[in-house]
């Protein structure tokens, strides 16, 4: 029995070429890498619906590595979309090879993305992967070089597919002739993509060298002000926000600041800051609470090394708006 496996992101593209393949009497299998950037959850609804075997293995650590420094650089935004493309087919071929699949295959379509699914494009991801020649894209096979497994004779080329540009129509038919449904509409997947995370994605990375998962799950919430070169402060704009935010505090490395006496936003730092800038940061959560511009307000402060109530001056929002990430 002839194997593959397919990387996933659990869009349409993703879904026909594994059915393309699966048509062909070969066993498909798909690999999800998560990210703070992009999650599973569409990729387990394909996986569900289409009932194709699905793993899924979370790639923060050796992802924001490349993020720094990508060679072949960023997109519109922080978007490293080339070498985050070559990074996935190379730890899928790693898989690969352990697991003994005989190539790996993506829903990519020539042409349908102008940066990162030309000719070269795909050339170069394939080059820094490095298993050129293992990685099939089913969907517009017949519009690039015959890979290893069609030249052994493990796919019919013949039956493979010859879509290009950014039209989905002809997608659109194969899903409906597959009974296929239930699909999510392209793009929108990758928050690199998005203007204002990519920048609080930049911050981060230009004042923080040793970056967590958690520091890049608090960049989806709140707002997010550079106070010091050092040390920034995360003020909640919303119930939700808030409820997110208390669940990425870290008791042991974080200060948490709360009105005392007035509704308002919870406050944190992350990995803590020194005693003149945790007042600083007391005062921009009184700002944002329901206290009274130039009105004494208490701020109850939460952290390792320290429990206490701040008295401080409500300022004026504005004050702290040239520091907003």
């Amino acid at each position: 029995m002839v194997r593959a496996l397919g990387l996933t992101s659990g869009g349409l593209d993703s879904i026909l070429s594994a059915l393309v393949l699966r048509d062909q009497q070969i066993e498909v299998a798909w690999v999800n890498f998560e990210t703070p950037f992009f999650r599973s959850d569409k990729a387990r609804r394909a996986a569900r619906m289409t009932g194709i075997p699905l793993r899924v293995e979370n790639i923060t650590r050796v992802y924001v590595e490349m993020l720094k420094n990508p060679p072949c650089g960023y997109g519109t935004h922080m978007n490293p979309c080339l070498d985050c493309h070559a990074l996935m087919l190379k730890l899928a071929g790693s898989i690969m090879k352990k697991e003994g699949f005989d190539f790996l295959f993506t829903g990519e379509v020539l042409g349908q993305r102008p940066m990162s699914q030309t000719k070269p494009s795909l050339r170069y991801v394939e080059k820094r992967s490095g298993f050129e020649g293992y990685i099939l894209r089913p969907l517009s096979a017949k519009l690039l070089s015959p890979t290893i497994p069609e030249q052994h004779g493990l796919v019919d080329r013949e039956r493979l597919l010859d879509i290009s540009g950014r039209s989905r129509k002809r997608q659109m038919k194969l899903a409906e002739a597959s009974g296929i449904t239930d699909y999510p509409s392209p793009g929108g997947g990758c928050l690199l993509t998005d203007p204002g995370f990519a920048g609080r994605v930049k911050d981060l990375l230009d004042h923080q060298d040793d970056c967590e998962e958690r520091d890049f799950e608090l960049l989806k919430y709140g707002r997010h002000f550079r106070l010091h070169d050092k040390y920034k402060v995360v003020v909640g704009r919303t119930r939700e926000d808030n409820r997110h935010i208390a669940r990425l505090i870290d008791p042991h490395q974080d200060i948490e600041l709360r009105m005392s006496d007035f509704p308002g936003p919870i406050v944190l730092i992350p990995s803590g800051a020194p005693k003149d800038f945790i007042r600083t940061a007391a005062a921009l959560c009184a700002a944002y609470s329901r206290a009274q511009d130039d009105q004494p307000a208490r701020v109850c402060v939460k952290g390792p090394d320290v429990s206490e109530i701040l008295t401080v001056q409500s300022d004026s929002r504005a004050k702290y708006h040239p520091y907003l990430i």
